[in-house]
């Protein structure tokens, strides 16, 4: 009888398998039966089927989650059926480092002149159009009149360049203006119905000090400007509403 209860502890049988991540299948884990050294994979569907007994320990490994050790409990080897949730690895970035000869640089290799004024699109379309200015008159004299911004004054294009540098700066100074508050802050502090939050935000970058402290990063100063323009803001538009 001792005989007989010894070979039943000791018999294997095949035993069907599910890895998981987090309730998700994962294919490719090896799986290692470490008495016996027999090694399987998981399928598409996380599934694998290893021969085991009682008190064998299953070994779970792979590049993407951390190692598992899985001792077969009596009870999953009378079902026959062993379900495991791995932990993904958290893998470390190696450092970034943006510039690390920050000596070497095109100023310094002589490729653009040093202190160089760095244009924005809009900038470079206005300079590149020429700006008109009637001084320029005075180069009929030395016979050195420029044409390109005479023309350009005539047909509309340096006057429709100016306008888009201004959209452009207005632009600039919205994003500086999204990333300084959040619209919880208009709407609870300062009393903006959340409709109306980009239109005051227009609103305010057309105030000179206000658009001088978002240039200066100047935030308490922009702080304290941005209240003042909110009521005055509200007061216009709570009278737009009685109007209409």
């Amino acid at each position: 009888m001792t005989q007989l209860i010894v070979a039943q502890a000791s018999m294997e049988k095949w035993l069907k398998g599910q890895v998981s991540s987090d309730g998700i299948p994962v294919e490719g884990i090896n799986i290692t039966n470490a008495s016996t050294k027999v090694m399987v994979v998981s399928d598409s569907n996380g599934a694998f089927t290893i021969l085991a007994k009682e008190g064998d320990i299953l070994n779970f490994s792979s590049v993407n989650y951390e190692d598992l050790r899985k001792y077969i409990k009596i009870q999953e080897f009378k079902l026959g059926i062993i379900a495991v949730d791995l932990t993904p690895k958290s893998i470390e970035l190696k450092e970034v480092i943006i510039n690390e000869h920050p000596e070497i640089s095109a100023e310094n290799l002589g490729i653009i002149p040093r202190n160089q004024v760095k244009l924005t699109p809009a900038e470079r379309r206005l300079q590149t159009a020429g700006d008109f200015k009637p001084i320029q008159l005075l180069g009929i004299l030395g016979g050195a009149l420029p044409i390109d911004p005479i023309l350009n004054a005539i047909n509309g294009r340096t006057k429709m360049l100016k306008k888009e540098l201004s959209i452009e700066k207005k632009e600039f100074l919205i994003a500086k203006l999204d990333g300084l508050f959040e619209d919880r802050y208009y709407m609870e502090t300062l009393k903006i119905p959340e409709d109306y939050i980009k239109g005051f935000q227009y609103y305010c970058v057309e105030d000179q000090d206000f658009a001088r402290s978002l240039n200066e990063k100047n935030k308490t100063m922009s702080m304290f400007l941005i209240v003042g323009l909110a009521s005055t803001f509200n007061k216009y538009r709570e009278s737009n509403s009685e109007k209409r």
